[in-house]
This record gives structure tokens, sequence and C-alpha cells, in this order.
């Protein structure tokens, strides 16, 4: 493989912070980008929403010019033009010694100075990723001989809620991080020269020898760096925290941790099922959990979604919008199935509510997976329509999270690989799981959701969309009624 050299492609600030991240994905981009699996949906519209946080921004800086950046030539030259003008600059870009940087903001202050500005639609500061982006833009800024005098960040106020106009000086909250910035500005330099010695190696690094990757996370190159680890393996060790000390003592497969390493009861029966391919019952304990359980049983989903920018009044930044829910009523030899799903680009939540007090019976116990997210959900909505507050109550009292059994192991399946997940325990309790579903998981029902009420989307997809919707949460309350039956089975 030819090896690169730094004539080619500039190391830019994306570049800078992804290779303090990742090595191997830095190496990546320069070498087989065309490999590199692509962003999942939830990452792709959390893009999108940051690119609306970055345009509304904009208007904090009513003199601010916007450089286009569709083409990088244009873009340099007109930002060499502009810096003379000694104006508020939007995407000012500069190339130095292979480094590109562009800050989202470049205001000039005093008489020959200038402040980095950047804007991000996360709520809070971020040490790992804001960090670095600021320290190397000054670095790329000043060394084009640029004068910077402080570093700030601008994000999303959590706190602020929206009324009928958008207060855009409310919504953002700005911090100056000059001070911070100004400690790691000598690790710069030393970063550079080392993504550049990954950069132009010929070969994939070892992020995982030398400690850049802790753990085989979620992220885009996964599988490049930890294929080689067997498909029951020490990362699957339930809420294990020497799992990473344990792997660099050699200990890749579950099989082969010793007990003294175990920490938990849930560790020593996921240990014993490994390495007997047998399922752990402990059928007191879950005769016990299903008599917590009263008729009739309702079994109950919601799906939320959340907007960067408050889409409805009485709304903050992220916060969840309830927009579908699934209910099973299970009792007396029957079951019968209701259901919710917002039609319409209007605030969905109080209807959602009007809904779900009407469908839901006032007695027998509501059967949820992870009581915390409906629990949170339901609390939040009583916190903004009062006048549910004490319905609310009353429905929270009723609520069993028939997650406890199997996050307590007293079901347990080597196939679960650690996890109490309904998405696991689906298909390991009963066969059945959600590998047909055109939505899959709530990312996805939420961005569906999303782009079939304000995207442009036809009327047949939209039609198919909202089809798809329904389905995929009906399933979620399906399956609890099926777990259910299949623990009751499990006891007789």
């Amino acid at each position: 493989m030819k090896t690169l050299t730094k004539s080619m492609k500039p190391l830019s600030k994306s570049d800078y912070v992804i290779g303090l991240e990742c090595p191997g994905h830095l190496w990546m981009k320069y070498h087989d980008k065309e490999n590199i699996p692509p962003h999942p949906p939830g990452v792709l519209k959390r893009f999108e929403q940051g690119i609306i946080v970055g345009n509304l921004a904009k208007k904090l800086f009513s003199e601010g010019i916007d450089i286009p950046t569709e083409d990088f030539r244009k873009n340099l030259e007109k930002t060499k033009e502009l810096l003379t003008k000694r104006i508020t600059l939007f995407e000012a870009a500069i190339q130095v010694d292979n480094l590109y940087g562009r800050a989202d903001v470049l205001q000039p202050v005093n008489k020959d100075q200038w402040d980095i500005i950047e804007v991000k639609s996360s709520t809070k500061v971020d040490k790992k990723e804001h960090y670095p982006d600021l320290a190397f833009q000054r670095y790329v800024y000043e060394k084009a001989g640029l004068k910077i005098r402080k570093c700030f960040l601008i994000h999303l106020n959590n706190q602020y809620i929206c009324e009928k106009e958008m207060n855009v000086q409310q919504l953002f909250l700005t911090e100056d991080l000059s001070a911070e910035i100004e400690k790691i500005m000598v690790e710069v330099p030393e970063n550079i020269e080392f993504l550049w010695k990954i950069i132009n190696s010929p070969h994939f690094p070892n992020t995982i020898e030398k400690n850049h990757c802790r753990a085989p996370k979620t992220c885009l190159i996964k599988d490049r760096c930890w294929s080689f680890l067997p498909e029951h393996h020490i990362f699957h060790l339930y809420n294990g925290r020497k799992n990473r000390k344990m792997f660099d003592e050699g200990i890749h497969a579950l099989t082969n941790v010793p007990d003294t390493a175990l920490s938990n009861h849930q560790q020593v029966i996921q240990l014993q099922c490994q390495k007997s391919g047998e399922v752990y019952i402990d059928k007191i304990k879950i005769t016990e959990f299903l008599a917590t359980i009263q008729e009739p049983m309702c079994h109950l989903d919601f799906e939320t979604c959340s907007f960067a920018v408050p889409q409805f009044e009485r709304t903050r930044p992220y916060q969840r919008i309830a927009f579908q829910f699934s209910l099973h009523v299970v009792g007396k030899g029957t079951k019968k199935h209701f259901e919710y799903l917002h039609d319409g680009a209007d605030d969905p939540r109080l209807q959602f509510l009007a809904a779900l007090k009407k469908m839901l019976p006032a007695e027998g116990s509501i059967v949820v997976y992870s009581q915390g997210f409906e629990s949170s959900v339901l609390r939040e909505l009583a916190r903004d329509f009062p006048e549910y507050t004490e319905w609310v109550a009353f429905v929270l009292k009723r609520m069993v999270d028939l997650r406890v059994p199997f996050s307590d192991f007293s079901y347990y399946n080597p196939k679960q690989k650690g996890s109490a997940s309904i998405k696991k325990v689906l298909p390991t309790l009963t066969g059945k799981g959600y590998e047909e579903m055109a939505i899959a998981d709530g990312d996805c029902a939420s961005i569906a959701y999303v782009d079939m009420t304000f995207g442009k989307m036809s009327a047949a997809m939209k039609k198919k969309t909202r089809e798809d919707l329904l389905k995929y949460c009906e399933l979620d309350t399906e399956a609890m009624v099926r777990i259910v039956e299949k623990l009751r089975k499990i006891v007789l």
C-alpha cells in the first residue's frame, strides 16, 4: 500500500478529534474510506439537528458574514479576503502546514485579536470532544498568524422552555473555555505528530494494544478492531468492572474468567450457564414476581421523539415527546389490543395523555419493560399538564417492571450474552424477535415518526410508515404478553 505524505489530504479538526478517539477510524479515512460502515440512522439524525442548531446560533451574531463551504478552495480564498475587513465570520477556513481549521464563528475583538466560537448541539461541555476541537482550531489559526484572545463554546440550554416565539438568546448558553484550552495547547503539536504517524503508516493501527480503545464499544469500525474476540467474550460479563483488566491479562473468552473475579450473583449465574450451556431458572423468585402482577394485566409501551430545538410550546431542548403507545390488556381468558399514534404536526402530548387515560383500565397491574423510561415520561407529562398529576400518580403505583426477573437473572439463557434487554430476552425465551420488522428499535421509530410528520414524504410512504410504526409498537407489548405466558409455563 502506498504511504501517504503530508502533501495529500490535510488534517482537519474532525480528523483530529476522530483520531484522538479512534486512530483506526482516522487511518481508514485516509486508506480505506470506502469500507467505513455508514453512520446509523440515529447519528445521521443528530447531524441534521446539529445543522439546525448551528444555523439558529448565527442569529446571535446579526453582523456575521456566512462564507459558503461547498467549494473548499473558494472557502479558503473568501476567508483570506474577509479577514482583512475585521468582521464576524461564519465558517472561516484556514489551511497551513497541511492542517485545516474552520471555526463556526470567528469574531474580531480589540484592535487585532479574534475570538474562536464553536457551536454544539449538546446541552453541556464534553471535555473529550469539545476541548480538543477548540484547541486544534486555535492552533491552526495561530499558526497562520492570527492572534487568538479567547475560545468559547455555545451550546443548548436544557432549562430553556420554549414559548410562542423562540428566544434565541435564552436557547443558548455561552461558556468561556479559554483557560481550559490554554492548559492543553502544549498537547496539540504532539497529538498532530502522532496522528500523522498513524496516517502515514501502511498498516492499520493496533489501537487496542495502545489502549486507545478501552472496550468494544459502539463505533463505526468496532468489527475491524475487535473481530478477533470469541462469540461469548469477556466484555459480555454482566456489570463487569474488571473486564478490561482481565482482557489485558489475556482472558478473552467468557469461559476462562476465574471464579475469583466474579463480583455479583448475576456474574456467577452467567458463568455457570456459559460453561454448562444450560438455562438458569429460579422458579421460586419467578413465582414471587408473577404474584405481583394483578389482572387485568395492562402491557404498556411508549414511543417518544425529541428535538434539539424545541418544536412545541412549553418544551425544552431534547425533551422526550410521547407520540405513540401500545396497550395489550389480558385477563379472564381475553386479550385486547389498544393503540394510539398521533396524526398531525401539532404537539401530540395532550392527546396522547387523553387517549391513554381513556383506554387504560382503572384496575390491574400496568406491565412495562424497563420501568424507568415509561415512569419518567409520565412524570414529565404530569409536570407539563398538571391536570393529570393525580391520575399519573395512580398509574405509577400500579406499574410492574417485567425486566426484573431478567436483570436479577432469575431467568438467564447464555444466548442473552449478559443482557436483560427485551431484544435479547424475547428471542431466547420465545424464539421470536424483531428481525423481520421494517422498524426494529426505538431510535428508528422516533426517526420514522419525525420524518413522516415533518419531512417531505409521499402520501403512500406516509401510509406505510404509519403502518410500520403501529406494527413495531404493538410487537413491544405483544412481546411482554408472550414473555409473561412463557414464565408462567416455566414455573408450573
